[in-house]
């Protein structure tokens, strides 16, 4: 019996107006243009407005995927939302989104792995598909995080962006879609990129927010350690999990948090420069909208085509990871 093929069918991103560039950052705190380029690659990011939320944002972007794949809400089975920055603790984001895109009474639920989100959440939706449980579901990458970043920390405040990437989880033909997956986890690396307070283990009060708290902590050089052995190893390993090898992959599309980190994975697969989907440098770090925003952006300007063999790969706080193969299918 031939297994379902389960692949992207539509995928779209949407990015606030606003832009933050590396020489607005020079006004806020001590820090300057080229320091942050040379070591992350930023030269700008996106930032949300007041009234914006990341439920806000993931609208957008399913809309245009939806539209892509030529399917309703009305249609969808499920949606998936990664991200660390809902709306609130609860209801989920996804019900919230669910409502928004008049889509009643399908399940809908938020994931939550950091950076590594979308690749958990779609390795959780492909599973679905294949299971014969559901037909499409709506994967969604958002992000909020200047609204948790403390812009007085300039170790932190360079490095993230806001903004939404939205897929179309289905059946495809046989061969093609989603070939292999692979997700991990280090929880004794917790400490060294979280969110300290608000939840259960220190609940807001006025001491957490005096201690400033409320604003994502990372320890900058081992999350930077980890990510290059990770980015490398997972990359490596899903491609030989799909029975490939690295000289079968046409298309690179890593988490964007750090330029090194995705030179460094580049190399070790041996891709050309022009090989690798790359939009750090306009956007930052989005965390779990990351990939598929980048994706969007390829996808949409023709780069990835029909039969490519494309591989995903991320990392984030938990410590988490997750890697991906898939041969295009549109």
């Amino acid at each position: 019996m031939s297994r379902q093929g389960v692949g992207i069918l539509g995928t779209g991103s949407f990015l606030p107006e606003k832009v933050l560039t590396n020489r607005d950052l020079e006004k806020m705190v001590d820090t300057n243009d080229e320091w942050i380029r040379t070591r992350t690659g930023i030269r700008e990011r996106r930032i949300a407005d007041e009234h914006m939320a990341s439920s806000d944002l993931a609208y957008e972007a399913s809309v245009k995927a939806l539209q892509h794949a030529g399917i309703s809400a009305e249609e969808l089975d499920m949606i998936i939302v990664a991200t660390v920055t809902p709306d609130m603790f609860f209801p989920s984001t996804a019900c919230i989104l669910q409502h928004k895109l008049g889509a009643p009474k399908i399940a809908a639920m938020d994931l939550s792995a950091a950076c590594s989100g979308f690749l958990y959440a779609v390795s959780t939706a492909t599973q679905f598909v294949q299971s014969g449980m559901y037909r499409y579901i709506l994967v969604v990458g958002v992000e909020c995080l200047s609204k948790i970043t403390n812009w007085k920390d300039r170790n932190t405040c360079v490095l993230f962006g806001d903004g939404a990437g939205a897929v179309v989880i289905g059946p495809t033909e046989e061969g093609f879609g989603f070939l292999s997956f692979e997700l991990g986890s280090d929880g004794s690396g917790a400490d060294l990129l979280n969110l300290p307070a608000g939840g259960s283990r220190l609940p807001a009060s006025a001491r957490t927010l005096e201690e400033e708290k409320h604003f994502i902590y990372m320890n900058g050089q081992e999350v930077f350690k980890f990510a290059v052995r990770v980015m490398e190893q997972v990359s490596v390993s899903v491609i030989e999990k799909a029975g490939l090898s690295k000289e079968d992959v046409q298309f690179l599309v890593p988490h964007q948090a750090n330029l090194r980190i995705i030179d460094a994975a580049r190399k070790r697969l041996g891709l050309g420069e022009e090989r690798v989907v790359i939009n750090l440098d306009r956007y930052g770090n989005m965390s779990s909208a990351s990939i598929p925003v980048a994706l969007d952006e390829a996808v949409q300007n023709g780069r990835i085509k029909k039969g490519d063999v494309v591989v995903f790969v991320g990392f984030g706080g938990g410590l988490t990871w997750g890697g991906s193969v898939m041969r295009w299918n549109m």
